[in-house]
């Protein structure tokens, strides 16, 4: 049973391109129809929610891995109870926690303005908001081909001491809260 348990794991494992080495692009992406056709583009915004429903509103990118400093970041706005006095700015990737690639590829037809080797998976990385405050970023990315489904798509956050920590999820026809990861040549 090891043995075979062994194998699996052996065989699952080269399916997934290894985190350490590699050059990782991250992404929250817009996914369009033009002509029927599924296609990515960067630009898109993500969403979540803390717990008195205040929302934040992520739109970014960035790259990491491959024995370089990260780099990175985009645009956030807040909005509701918890947003404070400044509600919107930019905010800077300052370092990654973690990085963990998952299984997971785009169906065929779909059109990919971003380029090859899609990836699904988790990353948390620390930022810094324009403002003075600080936080971690938590990109995951489930595509729609073999992700295990505790994969979630979109974005969490922290800003501060709020937890934007309800993940607003993708819902079909609006061009919100898709995020996507692709391995660097």
């Amino acid at each position: 049973m090891l043995f075979t348990l062994s194998l699996v794991l052996f065989a699952f494992g080269n399916m997934i391109p290894s985190a350490a080495g590699a050059t990782f692009r991250w992404d929250t992406i817009s996914q369009t129809f033009p002509g029927g056709v599924p296609t990515l583009n960067t630009g898109g915004s993500d969403y979540a929610l803390a717990a008195d429903l205040t929302s934040i509103q992520i739109s970014g990118h960035g790259t990491f891995g491959g024995g370089v400093p990260p780099t990175g970041g985009g645009t956030w706005a807040t909005s509701g109870p918890s947003a404070g006095t400044v509600t919107s700015g930019t905010f800077t990737v300052t370092g990654v926690v973690r990085f963990t690639v998952a299984p997971g590829s785009l169906p065929p037809g779909v059109i990919d303005n971003i380029g090859p080797n899609a990836r699904s998976g988790l990353a948390v990385f620390n930022i810094k908001y324009s403002d003075g405050s600080t936080g971690v970023l938590t990109v995951s990315c489930h595509l729609p081909v073999g992700s295990p489904s505790g994969i979630f798509e979109g974005i969490t956050a922290t800003k501060g001491f709020v937890a934007f920590h309800e993940r607003v999820p993708p819902v079909p026809g609006v061009d919100a809260n898709r995020t996507a990861f692709h391995v660097l040549p």
